[in-house]
């Protein structure tokens, strides 16, 4: 949120809004708390908080410090800084404070400092998406560029250095259908095979896919037993070419309780390289962001429910399913209080984990310890390696950034 004199303004996902004094039955805030410019609460609304934020019309509500809604300006994605401007002038108000800084560092351990340097700051490259994730780094004789997905657009963006602004790359992403299909349509995390070709998990189409060199898509797998998956979230290989990846399903229109659900749980799969699909796991509620460590011998898997944000470790056996869980971290007592849920996640060449979560990407050491956190101030999706992998690019809300780090991502040379 940002704070003028007399005024908070936030963004917000709704269905409707009924006018200038008052909201729809239902409203879901990507801010819960609004708070006056001396930083104590003005007023917080009831809110059902939704575990990707996202609804098919996004609103910018002005807010009085009487709790009256003053304006509300309307639009597909978060209403630009000029226009917000211009309805404060209009309203009165002088904004206080700028947009010169993006987030902030926060430094737990000192072991951090040689992870991510004294000085590091969070870089925005590309912003005004709906909601950015799955980035992916594609290295090319131009130096190589970032792909990542915008869910709600079904779209797949690329950036390269010196842009100002990412650009479509792939439309449609994730769903190919002729009707409406809900707010997250597209394709969500990305990676490539060993033939660095790239690999989609696609929401609308409820499938993973890989991209042909010089051709279209092939389905990798799309049900489990004859039944078809909720919607394929993130994924990553594993040396040996099996793909494992997780299955909520934030991409079916209603979700949870949706009626096209033909699977009652939510499961973490392998997918080997012989096309043989294995269940791993359906103890998750909603498994979200998946990664190996350096030695695999641990799986990591996040858990986007607000109820219970955590991330688990399974010990991974020899012939690749995996053993008893534990809990790795556990972030529930932040939700609410931060933006965001454990997502997507990547491990360094150390086994450091950077996690995104409540508050941006977490990092925490191999046993656990939190380290510190690469706090974007927006509820953060997930992150990748690139350039020469000591690039960590973070998805955030609307926002491509990234931060320059001292370590380097497993698996890169």
């Amino acid at each position: 949120m940002i704070k003028a004199f007399n005024v908070a303004y936030f963004t917000a996902s709704c269905d409707s809004v009924k006018d200038n004094t008052g909201f729809a039955e239902k409203l879901e805030l990507d801010y819960p708390i609004l708070s006056d410019p001396s930083g104590q609460t003005a007023m917080a609304y009831g809110v059902v908080r939704n575990a990707n934020r996202l609804f098919p019309a996004r609103r910018t509500f002005f807010i009085g410090k009487d709790g009256r809604v003053l304006a509300i300006e309307r639009g597909e994605t978060r209403t630009a800084a000029d226009q917000v401007a211009r309805t404060l002038k209009k309203l009165g108000v002088e904004a206080a404070g700028s947009a010169s800084g993006f987030g902030k560092i926060v430094r737990l351990d000192p072991r951090f400092d040689k992870l991510v340097p004294p000085g590091a700051t969070i870089e925005v490259l590309a912003k005004g998406h709906d909601w950015a994730e799955g980035p992916v780094w594609v290295a090319d004789d131009e130096g190589g560029s970032l792909l990542f997905s915008d869910i709600p657009r079904n779209s797949v963006y690329q950036w390269r250095e010196g842009w100002t602004e990412a650009k479509v790359w792939l439309k449609p992403s994730g769903y190919t259908g002729v009707s409406s299909y809900g707010g997250e349509p597209g394709c969500n995390g990305l990676l490539l095979d060993s033939q660095r070709q790239l690999v989609s998990c696609e929401h609308g189409d409820r499938r993973v896919s890989v991209m042909t060199k010089n051709g279209g898509k092939r389905t990798l797998v799309d049900n489990y037993m004859g039944k078809r998956l909720n919607s394929p979230n993130d994924a990553c290989f594993k040396s040996n070419g099996d793909l494992y990846f997780t299955d909520p399903p934030y991409g079916l229109p209603k979700r949870y309780d949706d009626p096209r659900r033909e699977l009652d749980f939510c499961g973490v799969y392998r997918l080997s390289k012989d096309g043989k699909l294995t269940l791993l796991t359906k103890e998750m509620t909603r498994p979200n962001g998946i990664a190996f460590s350096p030695d695999e011998k641990t799986l990591y898997v996040a858990q986007s429910d607000p109820k219970a944000a955590i991330w688990r470790a399974f010990p991974v056996k020899a012939d690749g399913t995996l053993g008893d869980s534990k809990v790795f971290f556990d972030a529930t007592k932040f939700v609410g209080r931060m933006k965001g849920l454990p997502d997507g996640l990547k491990v360094d060449k150390a086994g450091n984990l950077f996690a995104t979560g409540p508050g941006g990407v977490h990092v925490f050491a191999p046993d656990g310890t939190p380290l510190g956190r690469i706090d974007t101030g927006e509820a953060t999706a997930n992150c990748g390696w690139g350039d020469d992998g000591t690039t960590l690019y973070i998805t955030a809300d609307m926002f491509l950034c990234r931060v320059k780090t001292k370590t380097k991502g497993a698996g890169w040379k």
